[in-house]
């Protein structure tokens, strides 16, 4: 019987050793996982702070270029190209639904996207390049006027944004 006590004596404190040791792991568990929710959420706070600071140095961009057009320094074709780049890549609550927010700047965007520019536009021959001109100034003549509306459109709902 004296065996017996001794046995259950010592099985009860191994259990207790054990079952201090889990609640010893348990608590480190939990504070470890306290440290990842609050690692996450610093790793969220930071990317949101990113995408909004990305967000505004491409705003500044189009801003200059749509300025730039609206004061015709900038071809239109070049202008429809380089605000489609630029506003296609904005994210969260900044993303433009480009072609239905800006028709007719999306439609010259379809028009020229394709074509050859730079090194590889003079590459081509001389009629063919005279060709692709000529669709790309008809598209520009149909859609200036409309563009320079869109671009007036798009400072404003800026200028209504930064005030």
């Amino acid at each position: 019987m004296q065996n017996l006590t001794l046995w259950l004596g010592l099985a009860g404190s191994i259990i207790a050793v054990l079952a201090t040791y889990a609640g010893y792991l348990l608590f480190k568990l939990y504070r470890q996982n306290q440290r990842h929710k609050a690692f996450l959420a610093r790793a969220e706070k930071q990317q949101a702070e990113g995408i909004k600071q990305r967000n505004a140095n491409i705003m500044e961009s189009v801003m200059i270029i749509a300025e730039a057009g609206k004061q015709d320094q900038c071809d239109v074709s070049e202008l429809s190209i380089r605000l489609y780049k630029l506003m296609e890549v904005l994210q969260g609550e900044k993303q433009v639904d480009f072609a239905n927010q800006y028709p007719a700047m999306n439609e010259l965007y379809q028009v020229v996207k394709d074509m050859p520019r730079g090194e590889e536009r003079k590459t081509l021959a001389k009629k063919e390049r005279m060709k692709l001109d000529l669709i790309r100034m008809k598209a520009e003549a149909r859609l200036q006027d409309a563009i320079k509306a869109e671009l007036e459109l798009l400072l404003e709902q800026n200028r209504a944004v930064a005030s």
